[in-house]
């Protein structure tokens, strides 16, 4: 027996331990899930739905407790927290309205004679791996929707959660969800080298691109497919007509939510040479604003990173700005006053194209910004990337707005804010980014097999 230790990221305290699950206890959950596939397969899509909104109640019933769980092991404030699990619930509820629309057949030909259609068929056992930084959320997002289409579920939550992934898991067993549906692995990066191993169907993943690329390989190997979602460098480009107050605000909110640790947030600005100035003032206001310190606190809106590795890599992308000529506007260090893995939300200008926190994925409180003269000049520092999950442009031109967005190489596009989010949009990128969709209709569908089935009348 071997047990995981919960760090508390504010104060690097022990939170509690968790039994983690060994080689052969998961290769049995495997096994399980293979034995349990054709009798869950079988139900009635109305039926699985019923038993998963039994466990969307014992869920809600036990928010309070997640939200906690969350802040106290990956620093996430509390206000935060509370807003993830009732997002989830929201993504839950949707899912279960509208999945007989999303996966009912649909017919491609019809004439006197015969008819074609479509069905959307399980793929079986899906192993499901994911990401620190949203605990509940993306737990939600890789597994119900996998599980009301008929397929069962092997899942392993990050390590950095491991309360967190055993209450769900206690969750999951008070149910009446069937036993081997859905199972949680608990371990590190060596359980999950061995579950994609193992015998499944179908790999979800999100994370770092270096992992999504072995993953994909093994993929590759196996013939299965691998659905990832990986890192971003979202750009926002801020356009000369663009309202700065209303853009330093949405940028600030975008970029420092959960301590600039989202995949998707924005990550680089790119403003318009006439609007730098106000833009970097309005942005330096809003960091004047933050209150950095114990996420349980509800005034808190800056907690620490998620752990001390999650620190020290961002300090090197920012010394290595530094010693290339960036100027810190803004933070640049971790607080005096506190003990955890903190760091201050920081603002960067005079970049260049060869600095880590351009080239990288900063998954920290770090912003850099650029200028731009030019509309197709801001569209190529845009794409200057490895990345393409998403972008926000801010403008009240509706020509310049539809130019960028066509233009630029990402998933998702927003105009003025990130407003493209929500349980009935597609997200996901395209580059390094990764090469699925999760959530609505496309989301259903990517975790189906199509089939199609020819009639005579």
């Amino acid at each position: 027996m071997w047990r995981i230790v919960s760090i508390n990221s504010a104060t690097n305290e022990i939170v509690g331990k968790v039994v983690g699950t060994t080689s052969e206890q998961a290769k049995t959950m495997v096994e399980k899930a293979h034995a349990t596939f054709q009798s869950w397969k079988s139900l009635t899509l109305q039926k699985r739905i019923e038993l998963l909104q039994d466990f969307a109640k014992h869920l809600e019933k036990n928010a309070d407790k997640i939200s906690k769980l969350m802040t106290q092991e990956m620093g996430k404030p509390i206000t935060q927290s509370e807003q993830e699990i009732a997002r989830a619930l929201d993504y839950l509820k949707w899912n279960f309205e509208n999945a007989e629309k999303c996966l009912s057949p649909e017919t491609t030909f019809e004439n006197d004679k015969t008819i074609h259609k479509v069905f959307f068929e399980p793929k079986g056992v899906v192993l499901c791996i994911q990401p620190f930084n949203f605990p509940i959320s993306q737990f939600i997002w890789q597994t119900i929707q996998n599980l009301i289409v008929g397929n069962v579920v092997v899942s392993k939550p990050d390590i950095n959660s491991p309360l967190t992934a055993k209450l769900i898991r206690e969750i999951i067993d008070t149910s009446k969800l069937p036993k081997g549906v859905l199972q949680i692995c608990i371990g590190g990066a060596e359980l999950g080298q061995f579950l994609v191993n193992q015998n499944f169907d179908m790999f979800l993943f999100t994370g770092s691109t270096k992992t999504g690329e072995y993953i994909s390989k093994i993929a590759g190997e196996k013939m299965i497919p691998a659905h990832l979602e990986l890192g971003g460098s979202s750009p926002a480009i801020v356009c000369a007509d663009a309202d700065i107050a209303t853009s330093a605000e949405r940028i600030f909110a975008n970029r420092f939510r959960n301590s600039g640790q989202v995949c998707d947030c924005i990550k680089r600005v790119i403003v318009h040479e006439n609007k730098f100035d106000e833009l970097v003032k309005n942005l330096v206001n809003e960091a004047n604003n933050q209150v950095v310190g114990n996420p349980m606190d509800k005034e808190t809106t800056i907690g620490p990173l998620v752990n001390k590795q999650q620190l020290e890599k961002l300090i090197v992308q920012v010394a290595d700005a530094v010693k290339n000529g960036a100027k810190i506007v803004y933070g640049g260090k971790q607080p005096k006053n506190l003990k955890g893995n903190f760091y201050e939300p920081t603002i960067l200008t005079n970049i260049k194209k060869d600095m880590k926190v351009w080239q990288e994925e900063v998954f920290g409180p770090v912003l850099p910004i650029v200028t731009f003269k030019t509309v197709d000049e801001a569209i190529k520092l845009g794409n200057d990337t490895i990345y393409g999950l998403s972008a926000c442009i801010f403008t009240s031109n509706k020509e310049t707005y539809e130019k960028i967005s066509k233009e630029i190489n990402a998933g998702m596009i927003a105009l003025n804010d990130k407003n493209y989010g929500g349980a009935f949009n597609p997200f996901g990128g395209v580059k390094a980014s990764g090469n699925a969709r999760v959530l609505g209709k496309y989301g259903f569908r990517e975790l189906c097999n199509i089939k199609l089935i020819t009639f005579e009348k």
